[in-house]
């Protein structure tokens, strides 16, 4: 049973989980420059989307770490950020080399992490207004090819398990100066666990 089933709307927790990681990875990035993101992503409306957005956001960074270390990602969202014309098609070259193996959660989390990187890149680059033009592809990338499979699989309620998997096959790896992250991912873990619970309720 998908979100909607349990008045969360599979959209909406999307959209703003999207957001969420853009702002996320942009907090370290020392700039005025960069413009709101509200006016272009949709709200969460309730407290337990609120919760699930924050809680699959720690998953998505934890995640993501994993794939700093892969050169070819790396170069991959370089050639987006560089200046171009042709951002949205670099953008799709890039998400589709994420979803080359089909879809699954993961390789979701992985395009979220990769548009937040993507955000930090631009304002690097001087470029803080194409943060906007990020978010706005991710959106509707993410509308025009995953928010169907998502529906299809449950909704993002089902993602919680196999994110978890993920998550904790990352850390496995993971330096004793992440560990305070760990905890922080334990207790989202939980939350989730708690949050699941009352949904099926």
């Amino acid at each position: 049973m998908a979100c909607e089933g349990n008045g969360m709307s599979d959209a909406r927790i999307g959209e703003a989980l999207i957001k969420n990681v853009i702002e996320e990875e942009l907090k370290d990035v020392p700039s005025e420059d960069i413009p709101p993101l509200t006016p272009l992503a949709v709200q969460v409306n309730s407290e337990q989307e609120q919760k699930m957005v924050t809680q699959l956001s720690i998953m998505i960074r934890i995640i993501g770490d994993r794939v700093k270390d892969d050169q070819e990602f790396q170069d991959a969202i370089d050639g987006v950020a560089c200046p171009s014309e042709n951002k949205w098609e670099r953008f799709k070259q890039v998400a589709n080399k994420v979803f080359e193996q089909g879809i699954s959660w993961e390789r979701i989390a992985v395009l979220f992490y990769v548009a937040g990187r993507l955000a930090v890149k631009m304002v690097e680059a001087h470029l803080p207004q194409s943060v906007r033009e990020i978010l706005s592809m991710t959106v509707e990338f993410f509308k025009n090819n995953l928010l169907g499979w998502i529906r299809e699989h449950g909704g993002w309620i089902n993602s919680f398990s196999e994110l978890a998997v993920a998550s904790v096959q990352s850390m496995s790896a993971m330096s004793s100066h992440n560990y305070g992250l760990f905890l922080i991912f334990l207790a989202g873990l939980a939350l989730g666990s708690v949050i699941t619970w009352r949904l099926t309720k």
